[in-house]
Parts: C-alpha cells; sequence; structure tokens
C-alpha cells in the first residue's frame, strides 16, 4: 500500500531498520553487463596494445592503477567495438564484474541522463530501491560508495560530453571506466587524467582484411583490388564496411565490380548531407552513400520497417512493438527485423530485442519523413503508442493492481495486440525492461498531440511506479502528463495525475507539495462526483499529515476517507482506510479507540484475504498494547505479525513485526532481548533496502543500548537518527532523537552538549502543538536545567 494506500510503514513509531556497526556488507551480485564482441573484429592492434601498456604503465607507478580509457573517433570508425574487444581481454582484472551503458549522446532523441544511468547501476549492484536517493548527486555518492570495496570495470559508450560523465565516475581507484565519444573529451584528459587513444579509419590492408573476414565463408573468388575500392567508397568507416560486407555475401555469384558501380551511382545521387558534417564531409558522405545503397536493396516491406522504426521512442525495443508499429504480425515482423540485422541495419540486443546504431536511427527516421505521409507517421506512431499503453495496463492488472484507480484506455488500433503476462513477475520483468521506452512513449505522445495516451501510460502504472521507482523517476513525466490531460480537458486523467504527483512528492517528503496536489486531486473528484477518487485524495491527504505529525487533521481526512468507501460498501478500502484511522489514534494516545478500530480492521483484511495488510495492522495492534503496558499481547500479536509475514516471504513486514519485538522488549527493560529482535530486524531491513525506515530503529536501539548502561553505544545510535532524519526534514523525528541524545548525555554528566540540543529540539518543537508535544517540551525543558 506504498502508494495509494499511504505507505504507512513511513515514518510511523513502529517503523525503522536498525545498522549495528560490526555487522558484514552483504556481497551484491556479480554484473556481467559487456555486449558480445562484433563479429569480423580485425586489426586495431596498434591501440590495443597502446591501451594495455597504459594498463602496464600505471600499475608499474606503485600499483597506482589506470582509472579511465578513453577511446575517441568519428562516427561509425569502430568505437563501441574496440571498447568492448578490450574490455572482454581485460574482464578478468576486474573479479567483481562489469557495468556498460550506452549514453546514446548522438542519437535524435535525448541522451540518458547520468541520474538515470546511476539508477540502473545501483540496481545492478544489487542496491534495493528505496535505498537509492533522489537527485543526480546523492545517486553519484551512493554509487561511489557502493563502489568503494570493488574492482569493476565500466564501459560508459557514446558519450556526448563530460558532463554525462562525470557522475558516473568511481572514486575507488581499482575501478577502470572505458569511455567511447567523437569529441576528444580534453577536459577528461585534463582534469581526470584519462588516458586518451584516437582511432583512425582503418588502413587499406586492415579495411580488405575486414571485408574477407565477414565474406570468407559466401565468396573467396573476389581480388584485391575490388575489395580496396569498396573501402575506399566506404571511406575505410568499420560500420559501412560491415553493411557492405554483408550485401556482398548475400549476393555471392554477384560480381563484386557490380556491387562497386551500384554504390558508385548511389554515391552520386547522395548529394544532401556533405554540409551536415564539416570536418569529415567525405566519411559523412560515404555513410550515408552505404546507408542508402543497403536501405534501396531492401525488400518493400523491410524498408518499411526499417523506416518505421525511425519514429519508435526509444532506440531500442521488442518484437512485439516492431509489429505493432509496422501493423504486421509478429511472425511477419521477425522475418523483417531478421533481413534488417541479417543487412547489418539493425542489431540484435538480445531475445526479440533490436537496437539502432544511431547514424541509422538518425537515417530511418529521416527515410519515415520524406516517405511516410504525414498521416501514416501519426498512424504508425499510435500503433506503438498504443501498444504501449495497453501492454503497460495489462502489466499493471498482473503486477499491482490492486489500488489503481480505473482508466478507460485510448482505443488499440486494428493489427496491434497487447503483451500478456502469465504472472506478477513476468509484469514486472516487462516493465523494468521497457521503462525507458515507457517514459518516452509519453514524451513522443505529449508532443504529438496524442494528450489521453500519454497521461493514461503513468495513471495506469501508478502502482508499479510508486512501489518499484525512486521518487522522481517519473516526476517529469508525470508533471507532462498532467499538461497532458489538462490540454485535452479530461478532468479525471487530471485527478488521477495530481494523486500520481502527490504521492511522488510524499515519498520525496516534500510534504507542502504533497498536500497541494492531494488537495486538488480531493477538488476535482468531488466536481466529478467520483466517491473512490475522493477517498483516496483524503487518504492521501491524511498520511501526508501524519509524516508531518500533524495528528488530528490526518484523523479527520482518514475519517471522511472511511466514510466514502463504506458508501460505496469496499471491503479492501474500508479495512486499509480504518487501519490508517487506527494508526493516527494511536499516535494521538487514544489507545482504546486504536485497539477497536486495528481489530476491526484485522478482521476485514483478513476477510479479505489481504494477509500483509493484516500483519502491518497487527504490528500496530501490538503497539497499542505495549502503551497500554499489556506486554504479554503486545508479544502474541506482533509474533502473529511475524509468521504471517515470513509465511509470504515479505522481509518488510517481518522486519517492522520483529522491530515491534524489540520496542516491547525495551518497554519491559529486557535489553538484551531488545538487542536480539533488533539484530534480526537490521538484516531485514538493509535486504528490503528502507533507509527512511532505519533512522527510528537506530533511536530505538540507542534507548536499549542506555538500559545497558552502554551510553556511548547509545549516543552513536541516536546521532546516526538526528542526522538522518535532518537530512530527510523531519522536524519531528529530529526532535524526538535530539531529546533522546540529551537524555543520554545527561546519563553519562555531558551536560554542556546535552543542553545544546536540548535547546535545537525545543526550537523544532516550537512547530507542533498538542498534548504529545508539549509532554515532550516538559520533559526537556527538565533535561535541559538537570546540569
Amino acid at each position: 500500500m506504498s502508494g495509494s494506500a499511504g505507505n504507512l510503514v513511513q515514518g510511523r513509531d513502529i517503523s525503522g531498520g536498525v545498522h549495528f556497526h560490526s555487522s558484514p556488507v552483504t556481497a551484491g551480485p556479480r554484473p556481467a553487463q559487456l555486449p558480445g564482441e562484433a563479429r569480423g573484429f580485425v586489426n586495431r592492434i596498434r591501440e590495443l596494445e597502446s591501451l594495455d601498456a597504459a594498463v602496464a604503465s600505471a600499475a608499474a607507478r606503485g600499483g597506482t592503477a589506470l582509472r579511465l580509457a578513453l577511446i575517441v573517433g568519428t562516427a561509425g570508425v569502430g568505437k563501441t567495438s574496440l571498447a568492448v574487444r578490450w574490455a572482454h581481454q581485460v574482464r578478468d582484472l576486474f573479479p567483481d564484474g562489469q557495468l556498460y551503458v550506452n549514453l546514446h549522446g548522438y542519437d535524435p532523441g535525448p541522451p540518458v541522463a547520468a541520474t538515470d544511468v546511476l539508477v540502473r547501476f545501483l540496481r545492478a549492484l544489487d542496491i534495493p530501491v528505496e535505498r537509492i536517493p533522489t537527485g543526480e548527486e546523492p545517486r553519484a555518492e551512493l554509487f561511489r560508495s557502493s563502489m568503494a570495496e570493488r574492482r569493476i570495470l565500466i564501459v560508459l559508450d557514446n558519450a556526448a560530453t563530460a558532463g554525462q560523465i562525470r557522475p558516473l565516475l568511481p572514486g575507488a581507484p581499482n575501478c577502470l571506466v572505458v569511455i567511447t565519444s567523437r569529441t576528444r573529451m580534453s577536459g577528461l584528459v585534463a582534469r581526470e587524467g584519462a588516458y586518451r587513444v584516437s582511432l583512425e579509419t582503418l588502413s587499406q590492408s586492415a579495411s580488405v582484411q575486414l571485408l574477407r573476414t565477414v565474406l570468407a565463408a559466401y565468396r573467396t573468388s573476389d581480388n584485391d583490388e575490388e575489395l580496396a575500392e569498396l573501402a575506399r567508397l566506404c571511406a575505410r568507416l568499420p560500420l559501412a564496411l560491415r553493411i557492405v560486407a554483408e550485401r556482398a555475401a548475400a549476393r555471392p555469384r554477384m560480381p563484386l565490380r557490380d556491387l562497386i558501380a551500384d554504390l558508385r551511382d548511389e554515391s552520386g545521387l547522395w548529394d544532401a548531407l556533405s554540409a551536415e558534417d564539416e570536418q569529415n564531409p567525405e566519411q559523412t558522405d560515404a555513410v550515408r552513400t552505404v546507408f542508402a545503397w543497403s536501405y534501396r536493396s531492401l525488400t518493400p516491406q523491410a524498408a518499411r520497417m526499417f523506416r518505421l522504426l525511425g519514429l519508435h521512442p526509444g532506440p531500442d525495443f521488442s518484437l512485439e512493438a516492431a509489429a505493432a508499429l509496422s501493423a504486421v504480425p509478429p511472425v511477419t515482423a521477425r522475418r523483417q527485423l531478421d533481413t534488417l540485422a541479417g543487412a547489418h541495419l539493425l542489431e540484435e540486443s538480445g531475445h526479440h530485442r533490436y537496437e539502432f546504431h544511431d547514424l541509422l536511427r538518425a537515417y530511418a527516421l529521416d527515410q519515415a519523413q520524406s516517405e511516410e505521409t504525414e498521416e501514416g507517421r501519426q498512424a504508425a506512431s499510435e500503433r506503438v503508442l498504443g501498444w504501449y499503453l495497453h501492454s503497460a495496463a495489462a502489466a499493471a492488472q498482473a503486477g499491482a493492481n490492486t489500488y489503481t484507480l480505473p482508466v478507460a484506455l485510448h482505443p488499440l488500433p486494428e493489427n496491434v495486440t497487447a503483451a500478456n503476462f502469465q504472472d506478477d513477475k513476468a509484469a514486472i520483468a516487462w516493465y523494468e525492461t521497457e521503462r525507458a521506452n515507457l517514459i518516452a512513449a509519453v514524451q513522443v505522445a505529449s508532443a504529438g498531440g496524442m494528450d489521453r495516451i500519454a497521461w493514461q501510460i503513468p495513471a495506469v502504472l501508478t502502482m508499479i511506479i510508486a512501489d518499484r521507482e525512486p521518487a522522481d523517476t517519473w516526476l517529469p513525466t508525470q508533471q507532462m502528463a498532467l499538461e497532458a490531460a489538462r490540454r485535452a480537458e479530461d478532468r479525471y486523467g487530471e485527478a488521477i495525475t495530481l494523486d500520481n504527483l502527490g504521492i511522488a512528492y510524499r515519498h520525496l517528503f516534500q510534504l507542502p507539495q504533497a498536500e497541494e496536489h492531494f488537495s486538488r486531486t480531493l477538488t476535482v473528484f468531488r466536481a466529478l462526483g467520483d466517491t473512490l477518487g475522493q477517498a483516496r485524495a483524503a487518504n492521501g491527504l491524511g498520511v501526508t499529515h501524519m509524516l508531518a505529525h500533524d495528528i488530528d487533521q490526518a484523523a479527520v481526512r482518514f475519517e471522511e476517507a472511511l466514510r466514502l468507501v463504506r458508501e460505496l460498501g469496499n471491503p479492501l478500502y474500508t479495512g486499509a482506510f480504518t487501519r490508517n484511522l487506527g494508526w493516527a489514534l494511536l499516535e494521538r494516545g487514544d489507545l482504546h479507540r486504536a485497539e477497536t478500530a486495528l481489530r476491526q480492521a484485522a478482521d476485514v483484511l483478513s476477510a479479505a484475504g489481504e494477509s500483509l495488510e493484516q500483519a502491518e495492522t497487527l504490528t500496530l495492534l501490538a503497539a497499542v498494547y505495549r502503551r497500554s503496558h499489556r506486554f504479554d499481547e503486545a508479544d502474541g500479536a506482533a509474533e502473529q505479525a511475524l509468521a504471517i509475514a515470513g509465511d509470504s516471504d515479505a522481509t518488510l513486514f517481518e522486519a517492522l513485526a520483529l522491530l515491534e519485538l524489540g520496542r516491547n522488549a525495551i518497554a519491559r527493560e529486557e535489553a538484551t532481548e531488545a538487542l536480539g529482535h533488533l539484530q534480526q530486524a537490521a538484516a531485514l531491513f538493509q535486504r528490503a533496502g528502507r533507509p527512511d525506515l532505519q533512522a527510528a530503529a537506530w533511536d530505538a536501539t540507542g534507548e536499549a543500548y542506555c538500559l545497558l548502561q552502554r551510553t556511548e553505544d547509545a549516543a552513536g545510535f541516536h546521532r546516526q537518527a538526528a542526522t538522518a532524519h535532518r537530512s530527510r526534514g523531519d522536524q519531528w523525528s529530529l526532535a524526538a532523537a535530539l531529546a533522546h541524545l540529551a537524555a543520554t548525555l545527561v546519563q553519562d554528566r555531558n551536560f554542556l552538549e546535552a543542553q545544546e540540543h536540548c535547546r535545537e529540539a525545543l526550537q523544532l518543537l516550537a512547530n507542533f502543538s498538542g498534548p504529545e508535544a508539549e509532554a515532550k517540551r516538559s520533559h526537556l525543558e527538565a533535561l535541559l536545567h538537570s546540569g
């Protein structure tokens, strides 16, 4: 329920996670992301030896490792092939694995943002999504920390600027980053000490060797003079040479001189591109000539597929997306894609997945714009965007649909079949693979006037995004979706998108923005007379108020949400919102009413088959019993929650139950027992990746150490909690942690520092009212004068 029902474990009394300084770091997986080597790789011996020598030279200088290798050169010269070839040769020097990303710095579309690459790399290093912070700088810091004890090889392909590169550089001296770019990246050489290798076009002999290597199994009688002429027409660029070689291999009985004549004729026809690359006009003309020559040799069906693929939202795509784009059955699409891959106009990047070289993608888009009518281009875009929308809806239905508001989808065009999924794992795997394309699809739909599709894609993915993504991953896209819904004058779409933005801002702990968006959501749903939408928005406001520790307002909103869903007779929402109300009553100290609400919620959720929601409710109920000094009942409820969560292999809910068992042991002054529970909880919270919960648990651990008279350890945990709360901007929790720290310091007779923390906590508490805030202020005033 981390999205619509409110991420109830966030910032709550029972929430947290414990990190013990003695706990070993869990070893992550060994990523192996290098692409396969290019077929027919030849020569480049000098460049490979130069890179090897740089590694050896760096090692000879007292063990200082080479950290950056930069391969630069013109488009199509073979930078990626060289980088991947060398990376495979040296990968055994990096036992912790390899990371690879194509930054698409020169694609027709936008380049990949460094912040998105960092998420991809952190996930590959087994960092749970919940531990990944928002923003480029915090992610870069976490990446450097995660790489500190590792020896990993990183390949950053097709970088356009040093700005794309710098956030992705590890600080560890034993990692190596290999970068390819069309620019010389002089700043990286000067500032970061990158070793630069400039890649020139192949020599004539190497070009002939490449052609013979590719053609060896198909034609052996071609003479060197004709092969050299073919290489000259290709400007001795490996990309063009491979395309020409594939065509020659496909026509083994056609004399090479005829192929050369065809290519010369095409060169004479091609005169439009010279001015686009003033530095290398001959090479640019040669590449475009080869592209055109190869394109015109395709069947009409394959040529149509090629140019329509230029309209695809992203640079890589699946067989099914290509079929939708071209309105042909998948079996037909597969034949056409195989033809394009065989002609070296596409690369097969995985099972039923393909990608363009950036030059070929730009060329395909040019052909679509020149050969397809505007209506044809629009229809193709609508087909593929409709496929992404309906496939996303199917993934959400299979993977996380329980709390998603209904959406009347934009109709799926004829001859298009959406993806379907056997189970939630397949659905989530599809989403993970297509995330970048889904975001790009929203951008393309918005720019192309398909506003309904633009807002509906993130709308159907509400719970997947809320449960599985750092809060800022989709934030710009959701803002774009809101603009699209408003342009379309679709009030329902506007309300759903406002609700999604409220969830995102709440997860970012930007509570004023979250409250503003949930309030707007409520206003729109009221105007529409949508009862369920109003209930969700009221609940969203309630959770936002809880995180701001405005308990009375939270209770009002939860009661409003509960009244609305009772009108609908929806047991799932009734159970969830009753539980939320019980949470608010618990925090307000109204233990009798909290117990009644939580018992009711547990029964409703159990009857609805929502076992994990039931487990979370039982953990809250245990907290009620603990505060009522009914410690045996508290243990019973928490142990029941632990058993339910364990049966479902639900790490987070197990950890919450263990944490409550630890808190209950502290209340019974059984500190050693408490630390045992907390240590188990700590390991599970680390696995679940919930740093937002860890600070509360650090505070609880400090309390346990205080019981053991280990005040130095206790103060360390309280300080750690205070630092975490401060960085998040959680003033209430920060004040509580500072109060605990001050009490510990008083126990240790460190009165001066204790008074400093008391004063800060009192300043923070001035922003809060109510009996609990007043009790904390009284406690702090007593501490302040205790010395």
